[in-house]
């Protein structure tokens, strides 16, 4: 009678447990705002989530102290900077607050396929091709709704950055 007990109960738990079908998981796990055609605009996956490429840009090997080149290397730096986010290839780009590691600011590239791709698009920017800047980069995995935010940010500053 034990046994017989036992049996029904571990049979009960299991069913409670892992019976659920796909269907009544994905109805559980399923998001009722989700948006297809927003989703397949961004390229996201089924989590809404996306591979970019993390780029940390640190001190570069040039220790010129030639003032008109550093000018004329951050000034490129600058339109770079512009000329991608346009393109929708650089949707997050800022300096970093002084630190032991060297590091100066960071960028997020979009729209990439390949480490060697946004390596190549790297060397656009003058600064890094003149070794005032250079860089780290990491595969990141993160929100695909991050691009959304751009359009916000031209409506929040005064001053032309």
């Amino acid at each position: 009678m034990m046994k017989y007990i036992f049996t029904i109960t571990l049979f009960l738990i299991t069913n409670l447990t892992f019976g659920q079908s796909n269907s009544e998981k994905e109805t559980l796990n399923s998001n009722p705002n989700y948006d297809k055609t927003l989703s397949e605009k961004l390229g996201s996956d089924d989590y809404g989530m996306k591979s970019y490429f993390l780029v940390i840009l640190k001190t570069g090997t040039n220790a010129t102290t030639d003032k008109e080149l550093i000018a004329e290397s951050f000034r490129g730096h600058m339109n770079n900077i512009n000329r991608l986010v346009e393109e929708g290839k650089l949707i997050v780009a800022g300096p970093l607050g002084k630190n032991d590691n060297k590091y100066r600011g960071i960028f997020i590239l979009n729209n990439l396929k390949t480490i060697e791709e946004a390596k190549e698009l790297l060397q656009t920017d003058l600064a890094i091709k003149n070794g005032i800047l250079d860089y780290e980069i990491f595969t990141w995995y993160g929100s695909a709704a991050l691009p959304e935010y751009l359009p916000l940010s031209d409506k929040i500053w005064k001053i032309k950055p």
